[in-house]
């Protein structure tokens, strides 16, 4: 978790990894993600969820994998009424090192700097979540803001085309 706005010192307020053996079962392992994120929203109740959106690869188990995990979190925070936004693994590197093919050093170098953290998160999956709560404070909020300036602009732009007006009588 991070706390912060764009322009101002970022915060950290917590970080955490779920873990599952490797062994067990897909169903298994889904249920120790649904309950390790359950734990974690009961204890640090975030106000929003960003989860790094999945893309193809070459080892399509691994896409699977990370695709069945960022279900279980968009579920549980969904359920809470938390909302969820997607970054991509790209976008999260392009907002927190300023290059979209940023390697996992160079991520984590960076979020030890903004976070101004003593030393780099451990493991690594845990500066890569740090990573996505900053690209969210930086980016997200002002896609949200721009989203909703657009859709209240649309709602309120008379309509000129008239075979819409038609329908809408």
């Amino acid at each position: 978790m991070v706390e912060g706005t764009p322009g101002r010192p970022l915060t950290m307020l917590g970080v955490g990894v779920i873990r599952t053996p490797a062994e067990a079962e897909i169903g298994q392992r889904l249920l120790l993600i649904e309950q390790g994120l359950e734990q974690w929203f009961d204890t640090h109740q975030p106000e929003l969820v960003a989860v790094e959106r999945v893309f193809a690869q070459h080892n399509v188990s691994t896409v699977m994998g990370t695709a069945q995990a960022s279900a279980v979190a968009m579920l549980c925070a969904t359920r809470r009424g938390i909302p969820v936004t997607l970054h991509t693994p790209s976008e999260v590197k392009a907002a927190v090192s300023g290059n979209g093919r940023a390697d996992k050093a160079q991520v984590t170098a960076m979020v030890t700097r903004l976070l101004r953290l003593a030393e780099p998160p451990k493991p690594a999956d845990a500066a890569d979540a740090l990573a996505l709560a900053i690209c969210h404070i930086w980016r997200g909020t002002a896609h949200n803001r721009i989203a909703a300036a657009v859709a209240g602009q649309a709602a309120s732009k008379p309509v000129s085309n008239p075979r819409i007006r038609e329908y809408r009588r």
